[in-house]
């Protein structure tokens, strides 16, 4: 017993000793030197999300863990800026499958992919096979190559759901549901075995609006007519390298060694040396003059389901965002904020607790919202405030409505299980919510009307901070769902673009030029 005690302690002090030498080596990491006459190489086959996390443990390497190194959106687009003006980076290698993004954020990347290109430096892209995002990325290349036995999966966009109806009624489980809003869909499987006719209408209204933004894209990098694109996708062309070639999809089928023959007379590199290339992972930015200006743009990042509480970095929790655009409001030095959105929504309150806080920064300093890949219901309740939306045109937006589900569980228990329920109560509605029963008349009503109040305030806020009439935002509401492209034609974004374009209006709009 004294052995296994003493042994336990002398391994946890050594535990303790492992863990902080590999929390030090992450801090102390050196920056991996950049020879001139490089390529930088950029492989997003991981989930970008939309900041890099600040954990010692990231990109650690511990045996039987993974050590891949990822970082988020923020740094991306910053490292392929930095690289256009990076004389010893000469080109791009676009090494590219699968991108794990949604389209919003795919359409930054494209965009400082073709800024990149300004500088007149190369980029050429290479995969074994494309995915459709992938090859989103890829088309922005001078050259676009493919493995001989590859193929470029195009095809077209699908959104396929699935209905838990039919489970539900096999358990005895009964959604009972109460909503504002006919295209407010998200209670659907619960109910339905099928889309609603209103449901299938926004779902192809916004997939074509997608599909059309990311068709004319391809068409201008690829100098293809977007009709021939429709039909190399009808057709599946991509599924073969060779009808791949023919369809002018990729400009040559290559073998690695094939590709990088290519990279060394781009680069004038002699055949028998190797190539210089850097992983946007591991590119650090050149250090040039620190920027000393006093004034202030402060970002500030809400992302995931909108919480009441903290929340975490995944999640918006209402206490911690407000608390955070509250402290911007009220430093001085911060002159304008941009209120980064990605959110599906969430809780209704803890939204307007945002939506509140958004409207108070107005008041003293230019707020404006940059919308990630989704910011919708809640994600839209918070961002209606600000003096300005911006989006990107494939970003989902929209989805004014409201709707909760509370689950009728009494067949399940009584016929499933067996179990069954008595109870005393001192009031008619100490019971409310009870989920082994089913909602009475009066219940659902009573709960009607609170869902009736909220659909009320959220199209009234939306109206006050859009400047339109209530009934133009009920008309355009109803829980219906909208691309960016067909928001900014209905008022509900004022721009379309991206972070870096939010910025630059809130610098306009706070009159200042100099700031960090």
């Amino acid at each position: 017993m004294l052995g296994v005690f003493l042994s336990t302690i002398i391994f946890f002090f050594i535990a303790i000793a492992i863990v902080g030498a590999l929390i030090s080596t992450a801090s102390s990491e050196k920056n991996i030197e950049i020879s001139d006459n490089s390529i930088l190489r950029i492989n997003l086959d991981y989930a970008i999300k939309e900041r890099t996390e600040k954990n010692p443990f990231n990109n650690v390497n511990i045996p039987s863990f993974s050590s891949e190194k990822t970082i988020g959106l923020d740094e991306i687009l910053r490292r392929i800026e930095a690289a256009k003006k990076d004389d010893r980076i000469k080109g791009i290698i676009l090494d590219i499958n699968g991108v794990g993004a949604s389209f919003a954020t795919l359409q930054e990347i494209r965009n400082a992919l073709l800024n990149f290109k300004q500088s007149k430096k190369f980029i050429v892209a290479y995969s074994e096979g494309y995915s459709q995002k992938g090859y989103y990325l890829a088309s922005t290349a001078d050259k676009v190559y493919l493995n001989p036995e590859g193929s470029v999966d195009f095809r077209g966009l699908a959104s396929q759901l699935s209905f838990f109806k039919g489970t539900l009624e096999k358990l005895g489980i009964e959604a009972q549901v109460i909503k504002v809003g006919t295209y407010k869909s998200a209670v659907e499987p619960f109910i339905l075995d099928k889309m609603s006719p209103a449901n299938e209408e926004q779902v192809n209204s916004y997939l074509n609006s997608i599909y059309d933004y990311y068709l004319n894209n391809v068409s201008r990098s690829r100098n293809l007519p977007i009709d021939t694109l429709r039909s190399i996708a009808n057709s599946y062309e991509g599924r073969d390298a060779n009808l791949a070639l023919q369809s002018k999809l990729v400009d040559g089928l290559k073998y690695k060694d094939e590709l990088i023959d290519e990279l060394k007379s781009r680069l004038k590199v002699d055949k028998k040396k190797k190539i210089k290339a850097i992983n946007l992972e591991d590119y650090s930015i050149p250090t040039g003059e620190t920027n000393a200006a006093q004034e202030r743009i402060a970002i500030v990042y809400a992302v995931g389901d909108i919480v009441s509480g903290e929340g975490s970095d995944e999640q918006i929790g209402s206490d911690r965002i407000a608390r955070a655009i509250r402290t911007v409001r009220e430093d001085d030095k911060i002159k304008a904020v941009v209120f980064r959105v990605n959110s599906p929504g969430g809780s209704a309150l803890a939204s307007d607790v945002i939506w509140r806080e958004v409207e108070l920064t107005k008041k003293i300093k230019p707020i404006i919202v940059s919308m990630g890949d989704v910011a919708a219901s809640g994600g839209y309740y918070i961002a209606c405030a600000a003096d300005s939306i911006f989006a990107q045109p494939n970003t989902i937006t929209g989805s004014i409505g409201v709707f909760g589900i509370i689950p009728n569980l009494q067949n399940f228990f009584n016929n499933k299980l067996g179990i069954t329920f008595d109870e005393v109560k001192t009031g008619k509605y100490a019971d409310l919510m009870s989920v082994n029963r089913p909602l009475t008349v009066d219940e659902r009503d009573l709960i009607q009307q609170g869902v009736n109040k909220t659909y009320n305030t959220f199209t009234k806020k939306v109206a006050d901070g859009r400047k339109i009439s209530q009934a133009q935002v009920d008309s355009i509401g109803q829980g219906r769902v909208w691309t960016g492209a067909q928001a900014l034609q209905i008022g509900l974004v004022d721009r379309l673009g991206g972070l870096e374009d939010a910025i630059k209006s809130a610098a306009k709009k706070a009159k200042i030029k100099e700031y960090r």
